[in-house]
């Protein structure tokens, strides 16, 4: 990892170890130093020890569904959570997080500070793995060329850059799912959530059960959780339905409707679920079912469109700022 990193190793030997893992498939052990080597690399973002953070990895894009886990993180920040979600877009046919939050307003370009500082002061923040961790995003554009995915994917989704108390992992690939709990378990994470989510993401589903591990204290627990653990109705897929690529502004409309509690139905119960889930691994309730009146509390108060706000409204005054500060270098 470190000559991979490092840039040491040549093009050929790049393509050639990383397809030939990709057939062997990584083990725990390998998965946990992979991920423990990448981290020597970067400095934690900076957030105070008291913080009860909550990590959530976002890289495996959308084709089919709208980002629940966006309009989840809101409306669980609106009720006492604290969040940090990272990612990375690296095909135009599978968007990820980044443009629809920015298409929200909440800003997308922090550098390590900016976001401790964002993430301490809003309870949110969302980090760039291009700005954060360069090398291992220029590893997860190779996926355009190989074809396929790279041990980097599951690192970058371990990566934990807060070094947050609870992580909570989305992925699609069966081989990797009892493999990222155990490698979690080895690199002294003390509680996560790993699933099977939606799309690859860290998404509970409202239309199907969905598998999960629970990390807690070095046991691992197998969950199978559905939309009634929760209180909520099965719904049809289309209520998860997203947007064609480069269509971020349709799909942020939707998730600021639904924060302003002007839909209803399907797509807010998706968020209220996902909400409910983060609600829980951030302690702030014993289970996913008393979460669930947490989130639909969040929405129905108001407090997850006034947060909404607030994490825009941030975003522009520093803009503002910045655009100010510009014009006074010209004027000088």
């Amino acid at each position: 990892m470190r000559w991979l990193i490092e840039g040491r190793a040549t093009p050929a030997q790049v393509g050639a170890f990383l397809l030939a893992m990709r057939l062997k498939m990584e083990s725990v052990t390998e998965l946990a130093a992979f991920t423990s080597a990448a981290r020597e690399y970067v400095p934690p973002v900076p957030v105070p020890d008291r913080l009860a953070l909550v990590d959530l990895p976002s890289y495996a894009g959308k084709q089919d569904t709208f980002h629940a886990s966006i309009g989840a993180a809101i409306v669980a920040v609106a009720g006492g959570a604290t969040i940090l979600m990272h990612g990375y877009e690296s095909l135009p046919e599978r968007p990820g997080a980044a443009a629809a939050l920015a298409a929200l307003g909440i800003p997308t370009g922090l550098e390590l500070k900016q976001a401790g500082e964002e993430v301490t002061a809003k309870g949110f923040a969302y980090l760039d793995l291009a700005l954060y961790h360069p090398p291992i995003a220029r590893f997860l554009e190779l996926r355009r060329e190989l074809g396929v995915r790279s041990l980097f994917h599951p690192v970058a989704r371990m990566l934990n850059p807060a070094r947050a108390g609870t992580q909570v992992v989305g992925l699609t690939h069966p081989p990797y799912f009892e493999k990222t709990a155990e490698a979690l378990k080895m690199l002294g994470c003390r509680r996560a959530l790993i699933l099977r989510g939606v799309e690859g993401d860290p998404e509970l589903s409202i239309t199907a059960a969905t598998k999960v591990l629970e990390l807690t204290d070095e046991r691992v627990v197998p969950l199978t959780l559905r939309p009634k653990d929760a209180g909520l109705p099965m719904a049809s897929f289309r209520e998860m339905a997203g947007f064609p690529p480069a269509q971020a502004e349709r799909e942020a409309a939707m998730l600021r409707r639904i924060l302003h509690q002007e839909i209803r139905g399907g797509p807010r119960d998706w968020i209220i679920l996902n909400a409910a889930l983060l609600l829980y691994a951030a302690g702030k309730a014993p289970s996913i079912n008393a979460a669930a009146p947490l989130a639909q509390q969040a929405l129905e108060s108001g407090s997850a469109a006034k947060k909404l706000a607030a994490l825009a409204d941030s975003h522009r005054l520093d803009r503002a700022r910045g655009d100010e500060q510009s014009r006074v270098a010209i004027s000088h």
